[in-house]
């Protein structure tokens, strides 16, 4: 695929592989862009910005509404570029393709909400007379730099809040997956935004990230992926928002009073969804020692009932990673934990890019696979001697995304809500929910900042205070 610059799809001489992570077979290939083609980006969104100022809300919100459209259209086909590009298994990118859709349906009602207030001034002695209103309005240039694991919705995340603020953007998709997002991209200029106003440019992080992020016209920057890189681009931003929705290390808490059969479902699917791909994977189990050996015995054979095998193939629940190096990582902390006394109850077998589910029981605190972001398919567990020493482990990380907590008593649930550090809490769910209209983001490294197009466009508007002297 060509990418989206100055207005215009184009190529470049220098391309580079997109791979499917099953067979390592090419997808596709996409242009290198240079540090040239970024100023070129930036310049060319200046004019599209010009363009959406003059654009009313409604305006903004009859586009998004036609990307909705586009986006049910093509479903089969974002889906099927989802799972070639990643790695997701069909299943899983066909849900993907309708969040992306809703995210944007989303997008598009809350262009018609972005409000001001009134404030009365003469509330304060000496200010009779004056009247006050505030103006929310838009940054200008939001440069959106996105993840692989969820290349479609996670870029709507991005684009939508922002077009409909009446924004410009400057996509930047992870090397790993540019596809979905030049098709979304693709869309919202088939659906009749301005061209100039979404630009996509494909390529390496590394060779352009800087380029753009450190650019002055650039007024907001929001970025998904890992602490570290997410940290270094706070570092150059300089003077510009940010949002940074970055790494976690999700526990689950297990209490003795527990549904431990919904507690198994909920572990398998927040804990190996895309291959474990996922911010808020479930990583930790915290379970309470009295019901530890039952929740075991329930959890081994939900997960060993899972299939894996090429993600394109409907049956199939987990695919591979994204690459094999992914794979080979998540294998050696296994294999660490074990070494480290940690005992492995299943899966961790190692095929090219894909590692079985595993279940490693009996792990530390101070094991790396405890400690950091796996972001691959296995699920660590832990005994805790009672509600107070669950809640000290679940918070035993320097990541704070998502938490959750399986009770039946009210007042425990309140002190998990109350006491856990993290930015998304869930009773009687896994880690891994989500709706696309939530508030949504981390505490301590997790990031800050929250999405949720109501949210994004908060973060992705100026404030602007007006005062009437009479």
């Amino acid at each position: 695929m060509k990418m989206h610059l100055n207005g215009e799809w184009v190529s470049r001489d220098n391309v580079q592989e997109v791979l499917n992570p099953y067979d390592n077979s090419v997808v596709d290939t996409v242009p290198l862009a240079s540090v040239e083609d970024v100023t070129t980006a930036v310049n060319s969104a200046e004019r599209g910005f010009k363009a959406m100022k003059s654009l009313s809300s409604h305006d903004r919100y009859s586009l998004l509404m036609r990307a909705s459209e586009l986006i049910e259209e093509r479903k089969e086909d974002l889906a099927r570029t989802i799972t070639l590009e990643e790695g997701k298994v069909i299943s899983e990118g066909r849900v993907e393709a309708d969040r992306c859709k809703q995210t944007i349906i989303v997008s598009a009602e809350e262009a018609k909400r972005i409000q001001s207030d009134v404030l009365p001034l003469d509330a304060a002695p000496g200010n009779e007379g004056k009247f006050g209103f505030t103006l929310r309005v838009p940054v200008g240039i939001v440069a959106a730099i996105s993840p692989f694991n969820f290349p479609l919705n996670l870029v709507a995340h991005k684009i939508g809040p922002a077009l409909a603020a009446g924004n410009a953007v400057v996509l930047k998709p992870a090397s790993d997956t540019p596809l979905s997002a030049l098709k979304l991209t693709e869309i919202m200029v088939d659906a009749g935004f301005p061209p100039e106003a979404i630009q996509c440019i494909t390529g390496s992080g590394a060779t352009i990230g800087n380029a753009l992020v450190s650019n002055s016209k650039i007024r907001k920057v929001t970025f998904t992926g890992s602490q570290e890189v997410g940290e270094q681009i706070c570092k150059t931003a300089g003077l510009k928002k940010v949002t940074m929705e970055l790494g976690s290390n999700s526990p689950l808490i297990v209490l003795p009073d527990a549904d431990l059969e919904k507690v198994a479902q909920a572990t398998t699917q927040s804990g190996f969804s895309n291959a474990g791909q996922v911010c808020i994977s479930t990583q930790r189990v915290i379970v309470d020692k009295s019901v530890y050996g039952d929740y075991l015995d329930a959890l081994l054979p939900v997960v060993e009932s899972l299939t894996m095998g090429n993600p394109i193939d409907d049956p199939v629940k987990v695919g591979p990673m994204v690459r094999e190096g992914d794979a080979v990582r998540v294998s050696e902390w296994i294999g660490e934990a074990v070494s480290g006394g940690a005992k492995l109850l299943t899966g961790g077998e190692r095929e090219r890019a894909s590692v079985s589910p595993a279940i490693i029981a009996d792990a530390r605190p101070d094991m790396r696979i405890c400690k950091e972001e796996l972001f691959g398919p296995a699920v660590t567990v832990m005994p805790a001697q009672n509600i107070d020493e669950a809640i000290a482990l679940a918070n035993d990380t320097r990541f704070g995304l998502s938490a959750a907590c399986f009770t039946e008593n009210l007042d425990h649930a309140l002190r998990f809500a109350l006491e856990v550090e993290s930015g998304n809490l869930n009773i009687n769910s896994g880690t891994q929910f989500r709706a696309d209209f939530m508030p949504y983001g981390g505490l301590k490294d997790s990031g800050m900042g929250k999405e949720g197009p109501k949210y994004a466009i908060e973060e992705m508007t100026e404030l602007k205070m007006v005062i009437i002297h009479r």
